[in-house]
């Protein structure tokens, strides 16, 4: 068991939310892309009580590595290596074929041309009817659901111009834009959500 590994708070939070609409969502066996592992605090849940999907996690290449003490010491058989993933390269193609896709805390990190990258290319490695589950929160004409969750997006713009929380209108749009429509928008804790969107 390594000591000191790379800890979130907000995923050991939102874990068991999560992991409850996963297990409704990703009935059938196959291998999920964890687009943004992070820490693999995620990953490592998630497969543990998945044992029918294998795990593919991946990050940016500067967080790549991140989630490899909590992946190696789960000794799990379902969860691959982490990959390294650079949505904007447009480098997919060293990927397993993929069944679907999750991602949590991603949109508002990325700048708007990330978030567009990754739609196009989640598109592209999607079966058909293949799901895209986003998780985190997201505005709606403008608005934000919460005052938490507007402090929270001014805080993202002051840190960095290209974050912010992002608008469903324009997801919607990208959505469709790139072979992906909306099907389910679950309210979750902490004034976020789960979307669901379906290759077509």
């Amino acid at each position: 068991m390594q000591k000191d590994k790379p800890f979130s708070q907000a995923c050991e939070n939102n874990k068991a939310p999560i992991l409850e609409k996963l297990t409704e969502l990703f009935k059938q066996p196959g291998t999920i892309l964890e687009i943004g592992t992070g820490t693999g605090q995620h990953a490592v849940h998630f497969a543990s009580h998945l044992p029918h999907l294998v795990w593919q996690p991946s990050d940016h290449p500067q967080n790549a590595q991140l989630a490899r003490a909590w992946i190696d010491d789960s000794e799990l058989g379902n969860i691959y290596s982490p990959i390294a993933l650079n949505v904007l390269e447009g480098n997919w193609s060293g990927l397993p074929a993929i069944d679907g896709v999750f991602s949590a805390n991603t949109a508002h990190i990325m700048a708007w041309q990330e978030v567009e990258a990754m739609f196009h290319g989640v598109s592209r490695i999607l079966p058909v009817n293949g799901l895209f589950c986003l998780y985190g929160p997201f505005s709606y004409g403008s608005r934000h659901t919460s005052e938490s969750n507007s402090r929270f997006d001014l805080s993202l713009r002051t840190q960095a111009p290209h974050m912010g929380i992002r608008d469903m209108e324009d997801l919607v749009a990208l959505g469709a834009e790139t072979g992906l429509a909306l099907e389910d928008d679950f309210e979750m804790p902490a004034n976020n959500r789960l979307l669901v969107w379906r290759k077509f």
